[in-house]
């Protein structure tokens, strides 16, 4: 056997590892939010009882193993090294891809990502098989690939998309106005039912989708399928009485609703999308053992053809695997944030921002809204908005911080479990990510999570969710059809460089997140959880605030006098990202300010003050060094040496004055706060003195410089006026919450 399959092999191995890592990465959100959110029980709870159904699945995920080997084209019409190649690329292709997904911290389906690689890689190696033989026409490629399945899954894509939101919102919808946001005097009377009906469809799941391939020849589980209807109904009135008592012994039923759920949806997850991680690099060793045993590398590989078993161990070490990943990956729940933050019941930060397309969807929700309120009878609408009034304490998200409370977990898991089980029963492909994510979508924007202050913004990040899996597919075939031609027609050189491209990437990357993930967390552990710890945390942030804003002006200055493009870029992005950052602090002003005891009112106005001044501080130093840069950029005409002397002195008024500002912020004292009033006035002079010639030199035609430079001087003046003013507010602020902070 010469070296360079041996290398494949490994390659894949390898790869296959990393994959593992990755996939539990990007997955971990199917199985993990609902209980999450909804602070079910403690995270390490919740990891043992997700870990316990990976571990499940892991070993009964054998019977789907024939994906990779046979799913996508027929292996008979391929040799050794064709199929090396092609399962080569396929791995390279779909590891690039998930990985890139994972940093953006976007969710999307690893079995859309390899079934889209498998047929790129299988398209690209039956043209190059086709093109080497005068025998064969490219008519006949369809003899070569398998593109029906891939059809099936997009038509699953697109029904996956929009009957889970559907069925998501209908749900929840129904769901809350029985129960209300105060659901535990209500939940006493049905809740046995309701959750009967819940855990009837977990199981369901569990057996049809988690269990099916290793159950599936069980006489239980074969009469269960020709029973259903029966047997769902006895498993509903069981579970609906083992439940009752387990309310009666005051156990949460809920609680262990949203707990089994979870299990199995780790359980489908194992079960079926292990082979998205493995399944290709344990067809390429089964390859690898025929050819060496046939001592013959030009083979054909029909005995690939049929269904795989592979061996148990193989799939319990990879079952720790992803345990393993699960509870030490910092990374793990990354991909979960994107979905939380978009269903929670909380406003958000707008992260995702606004297009056209969602400020119209919005506008025309709205209008919508507003004709049917004019044909629904007010008794109607207002027994629907009592339904949905929210507590002033909320039952469980107050008390927990929860994103949302234990009904609406429990309906995403339950809609979830009996959507995916309807589509495995009738053999339809449907993507576990899409159903999970767009569940969760429906019943947030049902619960009314999406109110006006954030629907905008949510349905942005949806639509850039599903923009991004829609990509997935596509992105997928081309990358692994060019890097299967690139294999096919260079040969082992494009293994040996390809494959070393691809670990370099997957290094750098993870080491670039891991930096991330280190800032993320020194940021999570800097988070004010006490009232003192945000007046320190206050203080801190505004005096860094102005140190930065001290040198960007400072450098400003010199370079636009200097003409120094390349520096006005780099004080315009900083400026910039000081700005963004400010409205950031101001954005989550009322999460911090909610930390404050209710005597502390007053020392909560100087801090809204405190961080409004910052942010017009900021915004001031936008104004100014973005049209510097413009200037500069553009090749407009420089400053006159009048206006230069004018800029230098008032850069050095400026200068004093912040040092001076500075200095009274890192001691605390505020007795020298009359000196900054005074420096104040005096520059005040010099910019209205400067102003006045300026506009005289204008008016008599007096002026050496351009009408552009002359307008920019006016725009420095006026903007460096109401940064030092801001600035003076912003001490005062300053000296006020330190005072009434000692009082308090």
């Amino acid at each position: 056997m010469e070296w360079i399959y041996t290398f494949m092999l490994c390659v894949m191995v390898a790869l296959a590892l990393t994959g593992l890592f990755i996939g539990v990465m990007n997955d971990a959100a199917n199985f993990l939010n609902s209980a999450i959110a909804s602070k079910v029980a403690s995270i390490k709870v919740i990891m043992a009882v997700a870990s316990a159904g990976i571990i499940v699945g892991a070993i009964t995920s054998s019977g789907m193993m024939e994906v990779a080997r046979s799913g996508m084209f027929d292996p008979g019409n391929f040799t050794f090294r064709d199929i090396m190649l092609l399962y080569l690329s396929v791995m390279l292709a779909n590891i690039i891809l998930l990985d890139v997904y994972n940093t953006l911290g976007l969710p999307t389906s690893t079995t859309v990502a390899l079934i889209f690689c498998l047929l790129g890689s299988a398209l690209a190696t039956s043209i190059a098989v086709i093109t080497s033989n005068n025998e064969i026409s490219l008519t006949q490629i369809g003899d070569y690939i398998n593109s029906t399945r891939a059809l099936a899954i997009v038509a699953g894509i697109l029904l996956s998309v929009i009957l889970a939101f559907s069925c998501g919102s209908f749900v929840m919808y129904v769901s809350r106005i029985i129960f209300t946001f105060s659901y535990k005097k209500m939940f006493r009377r049905f809740g046995p039912m309701w959750c009967g009906i819940s855990f009837t469809a977990i199981i369901y799941f569990a057996l049809f989708k988690g269990l099916k391939s290793a159950l599936s020849d069980q006489p239980f589980i074969i009469y269960i399928s020709e029973n259903l209807t029966a047997a769902l109904v006895i498993c509903w009135v069981i579970s609906s009485v083992v439940l009752y008592f387990l309310s009666m012994f005051r156990i949460n039923i809920l609680k262990v609703n949203i707990l089994a759920g979870t299990f199995a949806l780790a359980l489908a997850f194992a079960g079926n999308d292990l082979v998205n991680f493995i399944g290709v690099p344990v067809a390429g060793f089964d390859s690898y053992r025929l050819a060496l045993e046939s001592h013959n590398p030009m083979m054909t590989m029909e005995a690939l053809r049929g269904n795989a078993q592979a061996n148990t161990l193989l799939l319990l070490f990879a079952g720790v695997v992803m345990i393993v990943t699960l509870w030490t990956s910092k990374r793990a729940l990354s991909v979960s944030k994107t979905e939380l933050s978009l269903s929670s019941q909380n406003e958000g930060d707008g992260a995702f921002g606004s297009t056209p397309a969602s400020r119209g969807l919005v506008r025309l929700a709205r209008n919508i809204n507003s004709m049917l309120e004019t044909i629904t009878p007010n008794r109607c609408i207002k027994f629907i908005e009592s339904r949905f009034q929210k507590p002033a304490l909320s039952e469980q998200t107050e008390k927990t911080k929860a994103n949302y409370d234990m009904i609406r977990a429990t309906v995403n898991l339950t809609t979830s479990a009996i959507l995916i089980s309807i589509a495995t029963s009738m053999k339809l492909p449907l993507s576990t990510t899409y159903v999970c994510f767009m569940v969760s979508m429906g019943s947030s924007l049902a619960d009314k999570a999406w109110g006006r202050e954030s629907a905008v913004y949510r349905i942005t990040g949806v639509m850039t969710v599903v923009s991004g899996w829609f990509v997935t597919g596509f992105g997928a075939l081309i990358i692994a059809f060019f890097v299967a031609l690139a294999l096919m027609y260079f040969g082992d050189i494009a293994v040996l460089i390809i494959s070393a491209l691809c670990i370099w990437m997957l290094i750098r990357s993870n080491l670039k997140k891991n930096r991330v993930a280190s800032k993320e967390e020194s940021k999570t552990q800097n988070e004010p959880l006490s009232a003192q710890e945000i007046r320190n945390l206050c203080v801190s942030e505004v005096s860094e605030a102005m140190r930065q804003a001290t040198r960007i002006y400072d450098r400003t200055m010199i370079a636009v006098l200097k003409e120094h493009r390349r520096s006005l870029k780099e004080e315009s992005t900083k400026a910039e990202e000081l700005y963004e950052h400010s409205m950031e602090r101001k954005q989550k002003i009322t999460s911090v300010l909610s930390q404050l005891r209710d005597d502390e009112i007053s020392t909560a106005y100087y801090y809204a003050q405190m961080i409004d001044y910052v942010t017009e501080i900021s915004r001031s130093l936008c104004n100014i060094t973005q049209p510097c840069y413009n200037h500069i950029d553009n090749n407009h005409e420089g400053m006159s040496k009048d206006q230069i002397e004018d800029l230098r002195s008032i850069n050095e008024d400026v200068a004093t004055i912040f040092s001076r500002v500075n200095l009274i912020l890192h001691k605390g004292d505020f007795s020298e706060v009359h000196y900054v009033v005074e420096m104040r006035d005096e520059l005040f002079n010099s910019i209205s003195e400067a102003m006045t010639r300026q506009l005289h030199n204008i008016k008599h035609n007096n002026t050496s410089t351009s009408t552009k430079a002359s307008i920019l001087y006016l725009t420095i003046l006026n903007e460096t006026k109401s940064m030092v003013l801001h600035t003076q507010n912003l001490i005062k602020a300053q000296r006020f919450f330190a005072k009434h902070s000692e009082l308090e």
